[in-house]
């Protein structure tokens, strides 16, 4: 699925829609560079997944853990780590984690989990661009949902 993200609106939308149609249990990784929209992404599933309260980058902390239906959250940044074996002290091994949002999961290389999606978001002009694509059946399944949705969604904001 790839489509073009016009401002931080759309952006949200399109974490709305995926938090809409989230599986139990899911891996996602969020790719791009600096500045992509990747926080702004898992900020707005995190949202629509009803964490309320404040929504912090993990980018110093490494990983924060969000209550939601089921388990926790777990939205990573691995952006700093300097070698994959530095995951082992963030106690990932918990099982408490029912979705998990990494950010930069190039750097946590086999200590990560394989990804159910994989959502690649590039600056393009003043908007993103965001190709989301399946990394398992899970991830397959959940993309089917997110892109019936958004058909939804686009005939009901049509006929409105």
């Amino acid at each position: 699925m790839h489509m073009f993200l016009a401002d931080s609106e759309a952006t949200e939308a399109l974490g709305q829609a995926l938090a809409r149609t989230r599986p139990p249990f899911a891996v996602v990784h969020l790719q791009g560079d600096l500045g992509a929209g990747k926080s702004t992404l898992a900020r707005a599933l995190l949202r629509a997944l009803g964490v309320s309260g404040a929504i912090r980058s993990p980018t110093y902390t490494l990983v924060e853990r969000y209550p939601v239906e089921g388990g926790e959250a777990w939205h990573l940044d691995l952006y700093r780590i300097g070698d994959a074996g530095e995951l082992e002290f963030l106690g990932l091994d918990e099982g408490a984690a029912v979705l998990w949002l990494v950010e930069w999961p190039e750097r946590g290389g086999a200590s990560l989990p394989p990804a159910d999606l994989v959502v690649r978001l590039e600056v393009e002009g003043a908007g993103r661009s965001v190709r989301c694509e399946a990394g398992s059946r899970i991830g397959e399944q959940w993309l089917t949902r997110a892109a019936e949705e958004a058909q939804l969604q686009a005939s009901v904001a049509q006929s409105g």
